[in-house]
C-alpha cells in the first residue's frame, strides 16, 4: 500500500487539522504495518490556485499512491477532475464530497460537537456572552457556528452568541492569519465575552493569545479549541485557558479509510463521523471542565437517541 496525503494551508505542523490526519497516517504505520517509505506528504500554499490543488493530486496519482487522501474540502472541485482521469486509484477527500465511484466522503457531524461546545461555553460564562470566530465563511464552518450556537441557547435561552469570520468564502487565508484571529478574538472579548470558540484553523493560534493576553484571575476568560485536543497542542502557559476542544477526528476517519482501503472495502466508511461513533466529541484535557461533564455527557446523550437534532446550517 502507497498512502499520500495532501494536506491543506498550513500542513503538517498547524496544530489542528492537517496534524490530525497526520496523526491517522502515522496509527496505520504503527497499525497495520504501512511503510513510512511508502508514503509522500504535500501541502497546500496560501492563495494558490485551483491549477495547484489540481496539480498536486495529479502527482500524487502519477506516481503510483493509492489511495490519495486530500485533506479539507478546498480540494473537491480539484479531486472531480483527478478522480475522473485516474479511475483505478481510490481517493478520500476530508469534509468534501465527489460524486465518482473511487472518490469517499470523510465528512463529520461538526455540528454536533459544536453543540456540546456551545453548551459547555454557556455552563462556563459568567458575562453571559460568548462569542465564535470562523476562519472563512463556508457553509462547512458555519455548521459549527450553528452547533455552537444552539447548544449555548440550549443552556441559555439569553446568552449573547457573538460571531465574527476572518475571511469571506472563497478567500482561504482565514485558516492561517495568526495575527487576524488575535484582533478579531480581541474585538468579542473587549466587547464583553468571556469564553470564545475558534473554527479557524492555524488562526485559533491568534484566538488563543488573545484570550490569554485578557485572562485574569479576577475575570477569567476562557477559549475553546477545534478539530483536536488543543491543550496538548498549544504552548503553556497559553494553553491554560483552552477549557475544552471540540473534537472532530480527522485521525480516525483518515485511518479507518486506509485501512478499508488495505482491506480491500472501502465502502465500510460511515456516511458521517457523528456523536454515535465518536467521530466528533470535546476534551477534558487540563481539568476545566471536570464539573460540567455530567451536564455535556447528557446532552450528548439526547442527541445520539434523536431528542435534540442540531441544525447544520445558521
Amino acid at each position: 500500500l502507497r498512502v499520500a496525503l495532501a494536506y491543506d494551508v498550513g500542513g503538517r505542523g498547524d496544530q489542528s487539522f492537517n496534524d490530525s490526519a497526520a496523526a491517522g497516517l502515522e496509527k496505520a504505520i504503527s497499525d497495520i504495518g504501512l511503510v513510512r517509505d511508502n508514503t509522500r506528504e504535500l501541502a497546500a500554499a496560501n492563495g494558490e490556485s485551483e491549477d495547484a490543488r489540481t496539480t498536486r493530486l495529479r502527482q500524487l496519482a502519477t506516481d503510483g499512491f493509492n489511495p490519495v487522501v486530500a485533506v479539507g474540502f478546498a480540494y473537491a472541485d480539484a479531486l472531480g477532475v483527478i478522480a475522473a482521469e485516474f479511475p483505478d486509484t481510490q481517493f478520500a477527500i476530508v469534509d468534501g464530497a465527489v460524486d465518482l465511484p473511487n472518490v469517499t466522503g470523510l465528512t463529520f457531524a461538526s455540528e454536533q460537537g459544536s453543540f456540546l461546545a456551545g453548551a459547555a461555553a454557556a455552563l462556563r460564562t459568567t458575562s453571559c456572552q460568548v462569542g465564535f470566530v470562523g476562519g472563512v465563511e463556508v457553509p462547512l464552518i458555519q455548521a459549527f457556528e450553528a452547533g455552537f450556537v444552539e447548544g449555548a441557547t440550549a443552556v441559555a435561552p439569553d446568552i449573547q452568541v457573538d460571531v465574527d469570520y476572518i475571511s469571506p468564502a472563497g478567500d482561504f487565508s482565514g485558516f492561517n492569519d495568526p495575527a487576524r484571529g488575535t484582533e478579531v478574538a480581541r474585538g468579542q472579548l473587549d466587547g464583553g465575552a468571556d469564553v470564545v470558540y475558534h473554527a479557524a484553523g492555524g488562526s485559533g493560534q491568534g484566538v488563543f493569545q488573545a484570550v490569554s493576553e485578557a485572562n485574569t484571575a479576577e475575570a477569567p476568560k476562557w477559549a475553546i479549541g477545534v478539530d483536536s485536543d488543543q491543550y496538548n497542542t498549544v504552548d503553556a502557559p497559553v494553553n491554560e485557558v483552552i477549557m475544552t476542544s471540540m473534537l472532530k477526528r480527522v485521525d480516525v476517519a483518515v485511518f479507518n479509510y486506509v485501512n478499508a482501503v488495505a482491506a480491500g472495502d472501502a465502502s465500510v466508511i460511515p456516511p458521517a463521523f457523528d456523536l454515535s461513533v465518536d467521530g466528533v466529541g470535546y476534551s477534558t484535557t487540563g481539568g476545566a471542565i471536570d464539573d460540567l461533564v455530567a451536564d455535556l455527557d447528557a446532552y450528548k446523550a439526547a442527541i445520539v437517541n434523536g431528542d435534540i437534532t442540531v441544525s447544520s446550517t445558521p
